[in-house]
């Protein structure tokens, strides 16, 4: 005699509970683009002193003593900056896989460009570690050396470029295949140009005003939308 069998579990039935859409990857991605903006602001106020003194260290490293806390703030938002784009680019990667054939570079090469962004606001936060201390102690410090870190300062953290791959990718991904929402990708077009063209002269640390706004875009962009939050 043949015992009957239990059916299964219906885990589609109706009325089952859904996943709600995370977006706290598109957040953080738009957290991280504002951070960028602030830094836009925040780091001038160590450096801006009367130009005629560049050619003497020993006074240029003066005029900036009692600045410290601009250094300090500065490394807590590279920290909080870099945290918060490679968080972005898990998700976008994610986000962008979802959608894109199998196989296809554009979800890798998106979050590599964020992660290269992420990367050089480390080393600038590095840089500003050591240059704090030393503001912190003049009389103990070599002047050339400090005044070396300080134009690390102003330089490393602002190299943005790799958001040019990553806004790249974003616009690839929009008008080639409807992957994210069209002016999405066409705003993307223009921040990757944008990017591009800081780097097509010797003034690469422009790189962060196009991308830490396409950051900021681009996080808001998805952080709102209806569907696909959740894949």
């Amino acid at each position: 005699m043949s015992v009957p069998t239990s059916a299964a579990p219906d885990v589609t039935a109706p009325g089952a509970p859904t996943t709600r859409p995370r977006r706290g990857w598109a957040l953080a991605g738009a957290l991280g683009g504002l951070t960028g903006l602030v830094l836009f602001q925040v780091n001038p106020a160590l450096t801006e002193v009367d130009q005629a003194l560049y050619a003497d260290n020993a006074r240029y490293v003066a005029a900036l003593a009692g600045r410290e806390a601009y250094v300090w703030v500065f490394q807590a938002l590279t920290a909080l900056g870099a945290g918060c784009l490679a968080v972005f680019a898990a998700g976008l990667r994610r986000r962008l896989a979802a959608r894109e054939p199998a196989g296809g570079l554009l979800p890798d090469v998106a979050a590599g460009g964020l992660l290269l962004v992420a990367a050089m606001l480390l080393v600038g936060g590095g840089v500003s570690t050591e240059l704090y201390w030393d503001l912190r102690h003049l009389a103990e410090t070599d002047a050339d050396t400090v005044a070396a870190l300080a134009t690390g300062y102003g330089t490393f953290a602002w190299v943005w470029a790799g958001a040019a791959l990553s806004a790249g990718a974003l616009a690839a991904a929009g008008l080639r295949r409807r992957s994210v929402n069209r002016p999405l990708a066409v705003f993307s077009l223009v921040m990757a140009l944008l990017i591009v063209a800081t780097q097509a002269v010797p003034l690469q640390y422009l790189a962060l005003l196009p991308a830490a706004l396409w950051a900021t875009v681009a996080g808001l962009t998805f952080a709102v939308e209806r569907r696909g939050l959740g894949n």
